[in-house]
């Protein structure tokens, strides 16, 4: 029969499917189905019945929970049809149970909905009556009196119902007539009454066939053949003391366990009183799991008892003489449960990964417990394990709905090993454990993070254009495309241009790169600022400030302040003969636009000679004597000064200092020649003495207007300073620009007041202006003839003694060379420049 023989319905919600994180149970859907039907016959349209379409059983990935026995129905989910998957066997799935039926649950998800459904399987006659024995021996004395009785025993037949065996018929026979009993389990069984006394001459063996027929449609029979044996004298049957035993046996219990004696008594003696006990009508495995002792009686266990699959043995005995006759009886065994069985977890539903910004209350998971043992032994408690951020909730017995109890977040823990524990209430009680592995799937909620706010990172001048500088680096505690950092330049400009045009990074990497060539003269740092932009949607950024420090390389020479060497004269300093040792002769002023040490200036003398007359201070450059002048030292004393600095390597300018010894200023002339002569200069002297006058007094005149001037207007705004300083300015030792940009930022007026009677100059230190300055010939001539015209000198160059040029740089730095003394005439001689 393929098709549904009947099905019943019966909805009842347990939960409101609409609300989220709930489950929506529905149970006691009923069908009814014959036994043997062909696989892929139909047991039921569950769609029409459970008022649902197609549709939905797809959208919500309709299927059968499968339970740990064999599954006999399949949905089909298209069709919206229960079909049969397995053959079913009445029989074999419930034995003499009836009804006879197996469940299970069809589970939709989104929202997620729970079915019970039952399917009854009804009996078919797919089995005869069968003996458990082929042949019947009797061996009935032929003293039996009419109305003995014989035991035939049972037919066993595996249906139920009408199916069931219903009667019994024995060969027609003048002995024997055949009477049917039943017990009060139900079961028929047959016995043959002596009807007519046997006689053994006449007939000493017959030969009877007994058939067992069930009722079915058409009906089924099995037949046993009867073999009488007619034996002497035994006219009285053995008669058990109980019609029915008695016992318990806990499941749990050993091989050999004693199970309960049964009696009976015989009242004839000698051989036809002996008893021989038996089994009768087993059904199933009893024959393996019990053995009577045939002699004593003795019932006791040989085999495993299962309280989940027997609850309760029906066993027959049978006592027999020698002569054949016997008795009947039952022994009634009922196994007693122990906590043998460990619950079973079923995962009915279970989702991963789930978002780590789900809210609270999200279902991760349906589980549902059993436990096939009964009473307290089958209830069953499920608990999670604590300190984690799940929970179980209940809302129906044995279904529990596992839901996010805290905010989970990826970073801290990306996966949860989540274990359920099942524990029954047996004594001793018995748990099993379900370890469910949910991952955690990633969102963007963390932004790019630097170890530093600040990084310092520091590069050499003149490097190559494309040099790394410095790498940055952050982390993302993301996962995947939103923890994938691009690293950015911010669009800034640093000293009027664009950052880009000194460095770029790269995105992937986060490698600062320099674009161009640095210049620490021109620029000693740089400060960008760098963002790490996550790929996440939207993506999340972070920002870090970069000081980039541009480090001094020796890439400056010293530079040569004072004496100024011009192309076109040389410097000359006038010392008297009559100087002591340590007199300062001049100084030799130099800077080095670098930095540090590489700034650190050194001076020494170039080729000082065996018994130098001069020295130069190592840190401070000045020029000092070194002992008295003699008559044999020169008058002209050429010296020539190395300024070096302390780079690696260093470097190094010199310069010549041209000094006069001499105590007349016609000395001071015919040297001033000389130096003019070493210089090799081969124009007419004429000429050249006509253009210096020339330009020494258009100066003069010039600067006689412009001091004058200048005088008016510093007397209307503040008095005059005076301080007797040092001719040359000093420079402290390791002397480096405070600026670091290699120049002199100032420039200083010098007021030199001169006497006839004074040996030494004073200075008087005015204001920086920034006027420009004029060069005046080293050589004195156009000057000399210039203060003579002008009435400050006699005609007489002899009344001279002595005279220093002065040198002025174009710069608009000037330097007082020497001073101007005079000793034969009374007056005041008083020369003031202005520079």
């Amino acid at each position: 029969m393929d098709t549904m023989q009947g099905a019943a319905r019966k909805k009842h919600v347990l939960d409101d499917a609409e609300s989220p994180g709930r489950v929506r149970y529905l149970i006691l859907m009923r069908y009814s189905v014959p036994e043997e039907m062909r696989k892929g016959s139909l047991i039921g349209n569950i769609a029409n019945d459970l008022g649902l379409d197609a549709k939905r059983l797809r959208s919500g990935r309709a299927r059968i929970v499968k339970g740990d026995s064999l599954q006999y129905a399949e949905l089909n989910s298209d069709k919206g049809v229960l079909v049969v998957s397995e053959r079913i066997d009445r029989e074999e799935l419930c034995g003499d149970t009836t009804p006879c039926s197996f469940t299970f649950e069809i589970i939709l998800d989104n929202p997620m909905e729970l079915h019970h459904v039952t399917v009854e399987i009804l009996d078919v006659n797919d089995h005869a009556p069968t003996f458990q024995k082929d042949k019947i021996n009797l061996e009935i004395s032929e003293s039996a009196t009419p109305g003995a009785r014989f035991l035939l025993g049972s037919a066993e037949d595996l249906d139920v119902g009408v199916n069931a065996l219903q009667n019994y018929i024995l060969t027609e026979n003048d002995n024997f007539v055949l009477k049917q009993h039943v017990r009060p389990d139900g079961l028929k069984y047959a016995e043959m009454v002596l009807q007519k006394p046997l006689d053994r001459e006449l007939r000493p063996q017959l030969s009877l066939i007994l058939t067992a027929v069930d009722g079915g449609e058409p009906p089924r029979s099995g037949t046993v053949n009867i073999k009488v044996t007619v034996l002497d004298a035994n006219d009285n049957a053995p008669a058990f003391n109980q019609s029915v035993y008695t016992a318990t046996v806990v499941e749990n219990a050993q091989r050999g366990t004693y199970i309960t004696t049964v009696n009976a008594s015989d009242a004839d003696s000698g051989t036809n009183g002996l008893i021989n006990y038996s089994f009768a009508n087993l059904k199933g495995n009893v024959a393996t799991i019990f053995s009577i002792d045939e002699d004593t009686g003795v019932i006791s266990v040989i085999g495993d008892l299962d309280y989940e699959k027997v609850k309760k043995y029906d066993i027959g005995i049978e006592a027999k003489d020698q002569g054949g006759l016997g008795d009947s009886s039952k022994v009634i065994v009922e196994v007693i449960d122990v906590n043998d069985n460990a619950p079973t977890i079923n995962v009915m539903s279970f989702s991963s990964p789930v978002s780590e910004d789900s809210p609270l209350g999200t279902s991760i998971a349906i589980l549902n417990v059993k436990d096939i043992d009964s009473g307290g032994n089958g209830n069953v408690e499920l608990k999670v394990d604590q300190n984690i951020a799940f929970k179980l909730k209940s809302s129906l017995r044995n279904y529990y709905t596992l839901v996010t109890d805290a905010l989970l977040d990826r970073e801290r823990v990306s996966e949860y090993n989540i274990t359920v524990t099942a524990t029954d209430s047996g004594s001793p009680p018995l748990s099993s454990q379900k370890t469910l592995t949910l991952k955690v799937s990633d969102v963007n909620d963390n932004a790019p993070e630097f170890a530093q706010s600040t990084y310092e990172a520091f590069v050499l001048e003149n490097n190559p254009p494309g040099v790394s500088i410095f790498t940055v680096s952050a982390r993302d505690n993301d996962w995947s495309q939103n923890a994938r950092i691009s690293y950015l330049l911010d669009e800034s400009a640093w000293g009027g241009n664009p950052v880009s045009s000194y460095i770029s990074i790269n995105a992937e990497s986060g490698v600062v790169h320099a674009v161009r060539s640095f210049d620490y003269e021109q620029m000693k740092k740089m400060k960008v600022c760098v963002k790490a932009q996550d790929g996440g949607s939207p993506p999340l950024s972070s920002n870090v400030t970069l000081n980039i420090i541009i480090q001094d390389q020796n890439d400056n020479a010293p530079q040569i302040l004072y004496p100024v060497q011009t192309g076109i004269s040389g410097v000359a300093e006038m010392m008297p003969r009559s100087a002591d040792v340590g007199y300062l002769v001049s100084k030799v002023v130099a800077v080095d636009g670098d930095s540090g040490q590489n700034a650190w200036l050194s001076y020494k003398l170039h080729k000082a000679g065996d018994r130098p007359l001069f020295e130069v201070g190592a840190q401070n450059g000045e020029i000092r004597t070194v002992r008295q002048v003699t008559d044999k030292d020169a008058v002209k004393q050429k010296l020539t000064v190395v300024v070096e600095d302390n780079g690696q390597p260093s470097r190094s300018a010199t310069v010549n200092v041209n000094v006069v010894v001499a105590d007349s200023f016609p000395e001071v002339l015919s040297e001033f020649t000389d130096f003019t002569h070493d210089k090799d200069y081969n124009d007419n002297l004429t000429f050249f003495l006509v253009l210096a006058l020339a330009v020494v007094s258009f100066l003069f005149i010039s600067c006689v207007v412009v001091i004058i001037s200048v005088k008016i207007y510093r007397w209307r705004q503040s008095r005059l300073y005076h301080s007797n300083l040092p001719v040359i300015p000093y420079y402290p030792p390791l002397y480096a620009d405070a600026s670091r940009t290699g120049t002199l930022q100032h420039v200083y007026n010098y007021e030199v007041c001169m006497t006839n009677d004074s040996r030494n100059s004073d200075l008087k230190c005015i204001r920086p202006v920034s006027q420009s300055l004029v060069s005046i010939d080293a050589s004195g001539r156009d000057t000399l003839r210039l203060a003579q015209k002008a009435g400050f000198l006699t005609d007489s160059p002899e009344e001279v003694e002595t005279i220093s040029p002065l040198s002025f740089q174009s710069t608009g730095n000037p330097v007082l060379s020497s001073t101007l003394r005079r000793r034969k005439q009374n007056r005041n001689f008083t020369a003031r420049l202005q520079l």
